[in-house]
């Protein structure tokens, strides 16, 4: 196939078009930098993010390339379809619970990032401990994004990979550096509209080809490959529900949501924007369920494309930027290979930014050197960017299946780092001595218990585990079994050490964390606002002896 040279065209004035948007952004945040906190600006914009910016910003951070690529894929594949489609209920579902019950105890005390709570009741060793699954959850959906970009440049403009990954790495990398959260806002707000105008664009062309059945048809009907609806066994319905237990709880505990919640203006406007989010999520779902239907539908025979099938040939994950090439215009291709790239770059930045956030300011600034001036937490941020934007790149090359990896990325966030921001969030006098025999448990049941994906084998064989070809399965719901067991494990140890010190079991010496005297010790204020409100207080509260 020949260089696209309109497709190159294209793609080279989109990236110059959002370079030159998120260095206008960096250079617009110089007068609030001036006016206020350094780290509060790049982390969350001062906290005036309004309503438009904020509801584009955090629909863009889900609908990523992953996403796209993702849906379009599960719908193709055989045995799968659209009843093993979860990720667009399940994240509608996320952002919703996250709007009614984690958006107010979030921002009622200032917090400033998600690991916040945890380095206030846990201290700094356990926010370092799990600072980790959501480094490698960031670092993986970086990855996984990146190779979607990949593999739709290949195909519908003929260049390899490794050009499109380094640079659409190398742009993303360069605007998060330069205005933190507001350069990946305003980028945000041109890059949903190219993914909402290309793929809607492009969905016509596909359903009309003159190789596609009706997928209407198709959905109940085996014509070329099984139906698109999809089956499920009864004997799978555990790991369905674990999928989505996982999937909708699991979107929750991670910096880029909160990173978007902390920076509204408001908390009702914060609530608003996720609601709002968790229904365009859903709805920008439909183009990419389209064209896994298109792709079910499609006697490939009768295409450029040829036989065998992209399935036959193993490129399911590849089933988006086929169907955009091979069963539309090139002016269309084109548009949706936009759309792509743009979804690639919303989500992309995002997670950037969230992991250097949390490594410039609860790690370096609040652990490592706690004395560091506003300008060197502001360094150590953008060299975190560039370092670990490095390592996704570089673990992009590794991708096999887009689904795969975007749907490993989160599960150690989920079953490590969910239960414990519930009990700090919702359960009072949880401690550190909890939040670490809940870690370590967690993490130990979790690798046991295999990763499909990854094709690590089960070291423990829970209830109805099978032997499918040679592999076994878990069909034991064991992500969620090993999140609450996470959650039971840090309530049951919190309490437990609290009452063997208090009631003098053990001796005081022995309490390390020293959870007794934080205990009887007043709150430290979390902000000067709350600082102040004490104060206050202790000036009108009546003497003991009058």
């Amino acid at each position: 196939m020949a260089l696209n040279i309109p497709g190159l065209i294209s793609i080279i004035l989109f990236y110059i078009l959002t370079l030159a948007i998120g260095i206008w952004a960096g250079w617009r945040t110089k007068r609030l930098r001036k006016d206020g906190n350094q780290t509060e600006v790049a982390i969350v914009g001062g906290r005036r993010m309004n309503m438009f910016l904020g509801f584009f910003t955090m629909t863009a951070t889900w609908v990523g390339g992953g996403y796209v690529n993702g849906t379009a894929e599960i719908i193709y594949l055989p045995g799968r379809g659209l009843i093993w489609l979860q990720a667009p209920l399940g994240y509608a579902l996320g952002l919703s619970l996250g709007s009614l019950f984690f958006v107010t105890p979030m921002r009622s005390k200032k917090y400033l990032t998600m690991m916040d709570p945890f380095q206030e009741s846990y201290g700094n060793i356990m926010t370092g401990f799990l600072f980790i699954p959501a480094l490698i959850g960031d670092i993986f959906w970086f990855a996984a994004i990146l190779s979607s970009l990949a593999s739709a440049v290949s195909v519908i403009m003929d260049i390899q990979n490794y050009l499109s990954i380094l640079l659409s790495a190398g742009i993303i990398i360069t605007y998060t550096l330069f205005g933190g959260l507001y350069s990946v806002a305003y980028t945000d707000v041109i890059q949903l509209l190219f993914i909402i105008l290309g793929l809607c664009l492009c969905v016509p062309f596909a359903m009309l080809n003159s190789a596609t059945q009706s997928i209407f048809y198709t959905a109940t009907q085996k014509v070329f490959q099984t139906p698109w609806i999809g089956k499920m066994d009864t004997q799978y319905m555990g790991v369905w529900l674990d999928d989505m237990l996982y999937i909708s709880l699991g979107s929750i505990p991670w910096q880029i949501y909160f990173q978007r919640v902390l920076s509204a203006s408001t908390t009702t406007q914060a609530k608003v924007t996720s609601l709002l989010s968790a229904v365009l999520t859903m709805l920008l779902a439909i183009p990419s369920v389209l064209v896994g239907a298109v792709a079910v539908s499609t006697d490939w025979n009768q295409t450029s494309y040829g036989l065998p099938t992209p399935y036959e040939r193993d490129e399911a994950g590849m089933i988006l930027p086929i169907v955009l090439q091979h069963l539309c215009p090139s002016y269309a291709s084109v548009a949706g290979l936009g759309a792509v790239a743009a979804a690639v770059m919303s989500s992309a930045d995002s997670t950037l930014l969230s992991s250097s956030s949390l490594f410039g300011y609860n790690i370096y600034k609040r652990i490592i050197r706690k004395q560091a001036s506003e300008k060197e937490v502001m360094v150590i941020m953008r060299l975190s960017t560039v370092v670990l934007g490095s390592i996704g790149a570089g673990m992009a090359f590794l991708s096999n299946s887009v689904y795969d990896l975007w749907f490993t990325c989160g599960e150690l966030v989920y079953t490590l780092v969910f239960p414990q921001l519930v009990c700090v969030l919702f359960i009072p006098r949880t401690n550190t001595y909890g939040s670490a025999a809940a870690f370590l448990l967690g993490l130990v049941l979790r690798l046991l218990g295999g990763v499909d994906s990854l094709k690590v084998p089960p070291v423990i064989h829970y209830p109805w585990c099978t032997l499918i070809e040679g592999v076994y399965i878990q069909l034991f719901p064991v992500k969620t079994f090993t999140m609450l067991t996470t959650l039971l494990t840090l309530v049951v140890v919190s309490y437990t050490s609290e009452v063997l010190f208090k009631k003098s079991f053990l001796p005081a010496r022995w309490d390390i964390c020293n959870i007794i005297n934080a205990k009887d010790a007043l709150p430290k204020p979390s902000t000067e606002v709350e600082l102040l409100q004490i104060t206050n207080r202790n000036l009108h509260q009546p003497n003991a002896h009058d």
